[in-house]
């Protein structure tokens, strides 16, 4: 029997966020924008004049950070009204509108950091000490370091000029995967059902393995009418990194990526070696699954679906949100109240309506709640993972106004560590409830293939990404050949021996989206290890570990993200919080172990 989707405007009112903490109304918004669109004009009076005193750079900086935080509410505002119903062509203008007077507006800032970096040493260095500036001191000082790498105000044009075909390779990737590439369909219980990247990843949870395995030869089989033409596109974007790297005088692409972050390459090395010495566990974990799943051999396709499929439970959105609120306790009052609040009020947008922005996203400004939308089910256990990941996300957003404007928007590298933090006390209060062996080693293996997925699945891309950009810059060739030899040598490393790794695996490497974001993918692994051991520490801590987590929420971006970690309690410079949180994964491993015997 079909169930059909209630039009946004059949949508109970206490199911959705409740937006006008934003604007009362559209009409708001429009006197809003309309206000805003005007003081665009007001970066001009500042151009030239930023090396005249400090006061003046002051004013500038101050009507900057006001015009920018004005934005964030018109933006926040537009977009999440057109989350609501793609279709609702309204909204949409509402955001084409604010897209385009921001566009106008980067144009007309366009001075700042060009004008500010040309400025005497002597002059940037009595600004930095300047009182009149002291508000902006950390965010020039962070300008400052990129003078190295910013090149003169003709070649930054000529860059600038490049940026719309710097982007030809993603572009390319992105339209031949998700417009031109066509899977076909298959037969699912008796239901033609089309292959697609979304129901691909389905079809790998399915309990059937002929079903599993169907999805995966007929999937790679469209990858393999494409591979040479998608080589040839992630070729272009790797040569792309390493071009931009030497243009401004970063000594590899790698170091360029992680520069913004202060991140030291020995974080990703370490981050490659940890991982790549604890590998036996990982192989162990296949092992178990396969004698659990009592096949032969085990193939890539055996690995996503629940060791234990008939386990089922639904879970109601009172009844979510209340273990959500319970296994977040440890987190004390403050963030407790401020969450129940919350989420028991109007910050979520529950239930799919039709039209409604697919998936989840927690999304806000510094002038309004911390909205998360969803789209949840009851019979799905991930939806309540999926809520806690996007409520850690959004209480990170609201006790970071703790900062001032200008440092209240933490970083990626730092994002992770809050919604996977939440994701490991929730797996603690599930596994506690748990009434039988069955049921906890459910949740068990639910946790081990969460820290396979972003761990050691994510280290396996950062380390192919290292590996193609390092041939790039010995002007080695990139060619198809290559891709899959790589990949398949790390495929066998990562996967082991017991795996059974199929040809058409190794074209894994041309789908990847990240990898047209190069120097990223590390950042999950990293964040995930990070929220092991914090939790671990305010779980087993007392009011010293609670408060420097907290601090750490609070941080926002006024410290650099290996420092506000190390404040919190976990170095992740060293190797060591990525050996505990594998020393974990290896602990899961041998309890699952023992539960499915």
């Amino acid at each position: 029997m079909s169930v059909r989707l209630p039009l946004r405007s059949e949508v109970p009112v206490e199911h959705t966020w409740d937006l006008t903490r934003l604007f009362p109304s559209d009409a708001d918004w429009e006197a809003a924008f309309a206000a805003w669109e005007k003081r665009v004009d007001g970066y001009a009076k500042f151009r030239g004049q930023l090396g005249e005193s400090a006061a003046g750079l002051a004013e500038c900086l101050r009507f900057d950070t006001a015009f920018d935080r004005e934005g964030d509410r018109l933006g926040t505002y537009a977009m999440l009204k057109e989350s609501e119903d793609l279709a609702n062509g309204t909204y949409q203008g509402l955001k084409g509108r604010y897209l385009g007077v921001a566009a106008r507006a980067m144009e007309a800032a366009s001075y700042l950091r060009p004008e500010i970096l040309a400025l005497p040493d002597d002059t940037l260095a009595a600004y930095l000490a300047a009182p009149e500036l002291s508000d902006y001191r950390l965010s020039l000082q962070r300008l400052v370091r990129f003078k190295p790498h910013t090149l003169s105000e003709k070649e930054e044009r000529v860059l600038a000029l490049q940026l719309e075909s710097a982007q030809a390779a993603r572009e390319a990737f992105g339209q031949l995967t998700n417009a031109d590439m066509k899977f076909g369909t298959l037969d699912i219980d008796g239901t033609p059902i089309e292959l697609s990247h979304g129901s691909y990843s389905r079809c790998l949870e399915h309990p059937d393995r002929t079903v599993r395995q169907t999805a995966f030869r007929q999937y790679y089989a469209e990858y393999q009418d494409h591979a040479n033409t998608l080589a040839a596109t992630l070729s272009g974007s790797v040569k792309q990194d390493v071009y931009l790297a030497r243009v401004r005088n970063y000594p590899s692409a790698r170091e360029a990526a992680l520069f913004p972050d202060q991140v030291p390459v020995g974080v990703y090395d370490n981050l490659i070696a940890a991982v790549r010495a604890n590998l036996p566990a990982v192989h162990k974990y296949y092992d178990v699954r396969r004698r659990a799943m009592k096949l032969d051999r085990i193939h890539f396709y055996d690995t996503y679906v629940p060791i234990l499929t008939d386990f089922r439970k639904r879970t109601e959105w009172d009844a979510a949100v209340g273990v959500v609120l319970e296994s977040l306790k440890p987190l004390g009052s403050e963030y407790l109240s401020a969450l129940t609040t919350g989420l028991t009020g109007r910050w979520c947008d529950r239930y799919e309506n039709k039209g409604k922005r697919s998936g989840a996203f927690s999304g806000g400004c510094y002038d309004s709640d911390p909205y998360i939308l969803m789209n949840y089910e009851p019979d799905v256990l991930d939806h309540v993972f999926t809520l806690t990941h996007e409520a850690g996300h959004s209480m990170h957003t609201h006790l970071s106004k703790a900062q001032p404007y200008q440092y209240a928007n933490y970083t990626i590298f730092v994002a992770e560590v809050a919604s996977t933090f939440n994701e490991q006390l929730l797996d603690r209060e599930l596994m506690r409830r748990a009434t039988s062996d069955r049921e906890r080693a459910y949740y068990v293996n639910k946790e081990i293939d969460s820290m396979r997925a972003t761990i050691v699945r994510q280290t396996m891309f950062a380390e192919f990404e290292k590996l193609i950009h390092d041939r790039a810059e010995k002007n080695e060739p990139l060619t198809l050949e290559v891709f899959r030899g790589e990949y398949r040598k790390l495929l066998e490393a990562y996967l082991g021996p017991g795996m059974t790794i199929d040809d058409e695996l190794s074209l894994e490497c041309l789908r990847i989206p990240h990898f047209y974001n190069a120097f990223y993918v590390y950042k999950y692994a990293t964040g995930l290890a990070a929220a092991i051991a914090l939790s671990e520490r305010v779980v087993t801590g007392g009011k010293a570990e609670l408060e420097a987590y907290l601090n750490f929420l609070r941080g926002g971006s006024s410290k650099d993200p290996l420092d506000l970690l190390r404040d919190a309690g976990v170095d992740m410079a060293t190797p060591g919080p990525v050996n505990a949180a594998l020393k974990r994964f290896g602990e899961l491993v041998d309890e699952l172990d023992g539960l499915l015997k």
